[in-house]
């Protein structure tokens, strides 16, 4: 990693301080983003009066052998002190330096007076050292200017790894003097123009290393290999090919300076029992720690396995965590509480085995814009829910808590919701130039019914509909089992079947759901209704729903006893194909539904029925929904509303 010299840090100090600032009464503490494993506030404020210059003694940097009380991961660990007369950070060495300059920059706001850095005492460390994401470039090529804000804008969160897929059956995507052919338009399949040259990596590298960000390149072998079929005339597991492949490794190896070498090995039918040891051979010459995809081609037990499906953890094995991290297959708000929640590596905290994790975006599906990929996966609101538990560590077990929030009081429920405050706060003060497809969602309640069976007829009505419809809770339903819920999306089933907890604890098919909730408005306004019934996955061939519904689950939506009309679809009904980009079918990528408001309170009820789990038009049906009030261009909340599980 690049040094990061004592001026530099200082330097960085002050051109940090010159950000947008948030502005802060006396009595208000800046939100931190991880939060700190420890902190204790204090009144005071160090203030930056404009004339801090390197050496200024005030700021003071103390490389120490150890910090008290810092059980794992010492190199990014630090000490802050900040008091009205001075800034103290200790670190053992430059990488912790990095890290507190982070928090620094959070900690810096303005009042009347001026910039200052808010007084606090933090001693801090990574709960696991892998902490990071993967872009699927491979598939769709993404521009490095973007892949450099991200890397810009993550490690200001403390996320310290970039997984970078650069080849797949579509197209290949890193320059090569040993095969020049594997970039050419003729190979790729999408975004023929689009690689990576040697010296748009090298720089992109040393960029990632000043920032502390280690990046993991992936040479996908031998499955997921077409395009080099296509450039060479070869399978990889010939004994041709496998010559071609130890060149090109051995290539890519000297360009990529890091640790790490990822070689794929998923999803293939390994048919040359020596290619994958021999592959390990050509990185373990350059030094690098291989990294395998587990389920994956056997390696030794010396590699690293990073775990993408329902597998256990292996034994005596070092491991990365991107089970059920697959954010083109999550929502924008449930399964970001759960991301938020979920416990690396079967385990509070990191250890020699336990490496960290790593959250992934695969492209199967041609993505319509590089900004649809940020918005479709909700890329910035996910990778900041899981800053914050990667470095923070702890958690619940998936299988165990799944997506289910709770309801305030609940020490889950609480924690989410101090998150969701601190992550909102950011995002106003200093990430307004991002795509950031999400709102509060803590404050929305739902009371939702028993499920119902509807006999495989999706237009069945519970006898209760038209009373529950004109009047939520009215005495016709009072007999009806009904149960609260929080947060704007919930999933009836999850995505992921009875591996992943949701709503009901044993979800079936061909089964009706209601939910409903009570909307305070201050006055008579227009509004607009967020509003979706199934998240369309990035790696899906998913059908858009017919024009006049909402999906093909005959769901329906009531604003104060009027139904809401579904738009009108992008392509509607129409069988897509993998190079078929989405237009309107998510929930973020089109206007939100018109409505009004009354002053006083409004019912909002949904009905969500389902039939099968997998259907001719959605391999993976999804039984929930998402709701919020939102403001009539929906990009924001509508301002004084309130959600209650009962009118007053």
């Amino acid at each position: 990693m690049r040094s990061f010299s004592s001026y530099h840090y200082l330097i960085s100090l002050i051109l940090f301080a010159g950000i947008s600032l948030a502005a802060y009464p006396a009595d208000e503490k800046p939100s931190l983003l991880p939060l700190p494993q420890n902190i204790t506030w204090s009144s005071e404020r160090f203030y930056l009066d404009g004339d801090v210059m390197p050496g200024d003694p005030r700021i003071r940097r103390r490389t120490v052998s150890a910090i008290e009380k810092v059980p794992v991961n010492m190199d990014e660990a630090y000490r802050l002190v900040v008091t009205a007369d001075s800034v103290l950070v200790e670190a053992t060495g430059d990488e912790g330096y990095f890290r507190a300059m982070t928090t620094i920059d959070q900690l810096t706001g303005r009042d009347p007076r001026g910039k200052f850095i808010a007084g606090c005492t933090i001693t801090d460390w990574p709960a696991f050292r892998i902490r990071g994401f993967m872009h699927d470039s491979g598939r769709s090529y993404i521009p490095i200017d973007e892949l450099k804000r991200e890397i810009r804008i993550l490690s200001g969160f403390k996320i310290n790894t970039f997984h970078w897929h650069l080849t797949e059956d579509i197209a290949w995507r890193l320059e090569s003097d040993v095969v020049p052919e594997l970039t050419s338009e003729a190979v790729a399949l999408r975004d023929r123009n689009g690689y990576y040259t040697k010296e748009e990596v090298a720089d992109f590298v040393e960029y990632c290393n000043s920032r502390f960000v280690e990046v993991i390149p992936e040479i996908d072998m031998p499955g997921h290999s077409a395009a080099f079929v296509r450039a060479t005339g070869l399978t990889m597991q010939s004994e041709e090919g496998k010559a071609v492949v130890k060149q090109l490794l051995n290539e890519a190896c000297l360009l990529f300076t890091g640790r790490f070498f990822h070689i794929g090995t998923d999803e293939v039918n390994i048919t040359n029992p020596a290619f994958i040891g021999e592959m390990i051979a050509v990185a373990r010459r350059h030094g690098k720690e291989v990294i395998g995809w587990l389920p994956g081609g056997m390696m030794d037990g010396n590699a690293v396995s990073q775990l993408w499906a329902d597998v256990t953890l292996p034994p005596e094995t070092i491991v990365i965590d991107s089970r059920y991290r697959y954010l083109n297959h999550t929502d924008y708000y449930s399964d970001l509480f759960s991301i938020y929640n979920s416990r690396l590596c079967d385990s509070d905290s990191g250890s020699d085995l336990l490496a960290g994790g790593v959250c992934c975006i695969w492209n199967d599906r041609r993505p319509s814009s590089v900004e649809d990929i940020l918005i479709s996966n909700s890329f910035y609101p996910v990778m900041l829910a899981f800053a914050e538990r990667s470095w923070i560590g702890g958690g619940d077990d998936i299988k165990q808590r799944g997506v289910r929030m709770g309801m305030p009081g609940e020490d889950v429920y609480e924690r989410f919701r101090d998150f969701e405050s601190r992550m909102t706060d950011i995002r106003e003060d200093r990430l307004g130039e991002i795509p950031f497809p999400y709102l509060v969602q803590t404050g929305i309640f739902w009371n939702i019914s028993s499920q119902y069976p509807n006999g495989g007829d999706l237009d069945y009505s519970a006898p209760f509909e038209r009373d529950l419809v004109q009047e939520p809770g009215s005495d016709s339903s009072a007999g009806v089992p009904f149960l609260p819920a929080a947060g704007a999306a919930v999933y009836l089933r999850h995505t992921w079947g009875d591996k992943v907890p949701s709503f009901y604890e044993d979800p079936k098919p061909e089964h009706t759901a209601y939910a409903y909730t009570w909307v305070y408005s201050p006055e008579n306004c227009a509004a607009g209704l967020h509003f979706s019934t199934h998240n369309y996955g990035r790696s899906e061939m998913d059908m858009a729903p017919p024009q006049g519904e909402w999906d093909y689950k005959k769901s329906r939506v009531w604003v104060n006893g009027e139904q809401v009309s579904p738009p009108a679809w992008g392509s509607p009904a129409v069988k897509p194909d993998l190079e078929t980009p989405y237009t309107n079918e998510n929930m973020w990528s089109r206007p939100p539904a018109g409505i009004r408001l009354i002053k006083g309170w409004n019912s909002l009820v949904i009905k969500v029925p389902v039939g099968r789990f997998s259907t001719p038009e959605t391999r993976l049906v999804k039984w929930m929904f998402t709701a919020m009030i939102v403001t009539p261009d929906g990009r924001e909340q509508l301002q004084g509303i309130l959600y209650s599980c009962n009118r007053f």
